[in-house]
């Protein structure tokens, strides 16, 4: 296990470079982001461990971070202060581009993997806004009038895009087709709903509570997990648009983050305020059907952090099980998760 300091910042996100396997970034606010300056660390992995390439210092927290899909040496911000930044490695100390539409905080940002000129944020303000490197608006508006606390584009069409909220609904927006009155929107999707099957081991939630994170399958198109307050991970197919297909219980406090593998179709990595990594499998490797809705369960856990542990992102190169993961405990680490793995039953 690799590790690196970040003294004196507290860490909301990690992310491996798309095109270096040595590469990561970290975004982090001081005192816990609550007040003070966010900084930006680039680090490289190195036969001497992990050292820091560079870093970028802002006037605000920073919430979030994603890799340019276009430029190897660039990478976006969401500020506390309610900004986007575009910084470059290789270009002095200062962003080199930045937007600022949001009323409130950016809690995220991510880059389209297919239509690489184009990424969106989302806000505390209740809105996600897509937008371009080249113009300094946005190119489009989605209001989902409730705090949204992550949003993606789909990795498998360049034209969709979810987002999970305060009011525990995971949305789905099909920007391909006309605006109306939903703007663009095609499921709202309870997330506290009961699940497809019956699950007499997990104690649902008596009623909605908020979503922190969700994140797209890399191999089934229609299938995606979320996370939130009430510890519990869960599985989404959008071809049976009502409620979660599966539920994973077992962290003991929110779950702040969520990573699907891109090597195994069935595992999932989660981070949580209970300061454990979890991985696991949503039971799709044994489920006929293929929607995920096999008996899932926790292959093992990392509990090496000693803080709320923020951020965790998959290695996309080499071998299946690298990751990297941040907590407030000032730690970003990486480790192999199948160091982890417990035995199948």
């Amino acid at each position: 296990m690799l590790e690196f300091r970040t003294s004196g910042f507290n860490p909301y996100s990690v992310k491996y470079s798309p095109f270096f396997d040595s590469r990561l970034a970290v975004s982090a606010g001081a005192n816990f982001g609550l007040v003070g300056n966010g900084r930006l660390y680039v680090l490289n992995l190195t036969p001497n461990g992990i050292a820091c390439e560079k870093f970028f210092e802002t006037q605000d927290c920073l919430f979030d971070l994603t890799w340019s899909e276009q430029h190897e040496n660039q990478l976006l911000t969401a500020g506390g202060d309610g900004s986007i930044k575009l910084f470059d490695i290789g270009v002095g100390e200062f962003p080199v581009a930045g937007w600022q539409e949001h009323q409130r905080e950016v809690f995220a940002v991510h880059w389209n993997l297919l239509e690489k000129q184009t990424f969106l944020s989302s806000s505390w303000d209740g809105t996600v806004k897509i937008w371009t490197p080249e113009r300094k608006e946005s190119l489009m508006t989605l209001p989902v009038h409730s705090c949204v606390y992550s949003a993606q584009y789909s990795p498998h069409h360049p034209q969709i895009v979810t987002c999970v909220s305060r009011d525990s609904h995971l949305r789905v927006f099909d920007l391909r087709s006309k605006p109306s009155s939903q703007y663009h929107l095609q499921f709202a999707i309870p997330i506290h709903g009961p699940p497809k099957m019956a699950l007499p081991q997990v104690n649902r939630s008596v009623g909605p509570t908020e979503c922190l994170t969700h994140d797209w399958n890399k191999y089934r198109d229609s299938v995606l997990a979320t996370g939130g307050v009430d510890g519990v991970v869960k599985t989404f197919d959008l071809r049976m648009p009502s409620g979660p297909v599966n539920l994973l219980p077992g962290h003991d406090y929110a779950v702040r983050k969520l990573s699907w593998s891109p090597h195994l179709s069935d595992v999932l990595l989660s981070a949580s305020y209970d300061m454990t990594c979890r991985v696991w499998t949503d039971g799709s490797n044994v489920d006929k059907g293929g929607n995920g809705g096999g008996l899932g369960r926790e292959l093992g856990r990392m509990d090496r952090h000693t803080e709320f542990a923020m951020g965790v992102d998959w290695c996309l190169f080499g071998a299946e099980g690298w990751c990297s993961t941040c907590a407030w405990d000032e730690r970003v680490l990486v480790w192999d998760v199948r160091e982890y793995m417990r035995p199948g039953p």
